[in-house]
């Protein structure tokens, strides 16, 4: 952890962590085929999207919308691929912030992880197909 640690306050930090950690997954050798598999050479896009969902769900902004599951319903992801995410957002957390947001990034991205391993594990094992 960075000694000048601080909390998430504001857009600046969120981009701060969201810049960090998808330069991790970047890097990653599981995940890396996979983002840039679906992003390809919309990483900008795919950067001011996810600067906005954590805007929203962190500084209580509106400024994301829309239902972030549907985009990962195909993709050839499991537990493995979870673990690596969730692992590589706790690093990118403890190496540049400390305190109760970051905590509570930590605690949200988990129930996401949980939410989606256990929806995609759903529509592998039924015939239904995620509504639209």
């Amino acid at each position: 952890m960075e000694s000048e640690s601080k909390d998430i306050f504001s857009i600046t930090d969120v981009k701060i962590l969201v810049d960090d950690f998808y330069g991790r997954i970047r890097a990653n050798e599981l995940l890396a085929p996979i983002f840039n598999g679906v992003i390809g050479n919309n990483w900008e896009k795919h950067l001011q999207r996810m600067y906005d969902f954590w805007q929203t769900i962190l500084l209580e902004t509106p400024a994301y919308s829309g239902s972030p599951f549907l985009k990962h319903a195909k993709l050839p992801i499991a537990k493995e691929h979870f673990d690596t995410w969730i692992a590589l957002w706790y690093q990118t957390i403890d190496d540049h912030f400390i305190g109760e947001k970051a905590e509570e990034a930590k605690w949200r991205a988990a129930r996401m992880s949980e939410m989606f391993q256990y929806k995609l594990d759903y529509y592998k094992n039924n015939p239904a197909e995620p509504l639209i």
